[in-house]
């Protein structure tokens, strides 16, 4: 890698998916204040509400993450529109 190209902090950085728990290493220069102990080593850490490892196009399943109530909130915008249908 060339010197003086990147950032002072361009580091390893440990992602962490929140719908299902997985994480990977990633070099980063993402702020952050938390911090994450992997095999005895503290990493900064970026909580994720959805990564590959869950994402539906990726996973091949039709899994539901629903954060914050968005779906319930749809669901119900929907149901109004429709019943207008009838």
């Amino acid at each position: 890698m060339k010197s003086g190209i990147h950032p002072e902090n361009y580091r390893t950085v440990v992602f962490k998916d929140l719908s299902n728990g997985d994480t990977f290493f990633s070099r980063s220069t993402v702020n952050t204040k938390e911090t994450i102990e992997i095999e005895g080593v503290s990493y900064p850490v970026v909580k994720l509400e959805i990564s590959s490892s869950s994402h539906p196009f990726y996973t091949g399943k039709s899994k539901l993450v629903d954060t914050a109530g968005r779906v319930d909130k749809f669901m119900t915008r929907y149901a109004k529109r429709n019943e207008g249908k009838k």
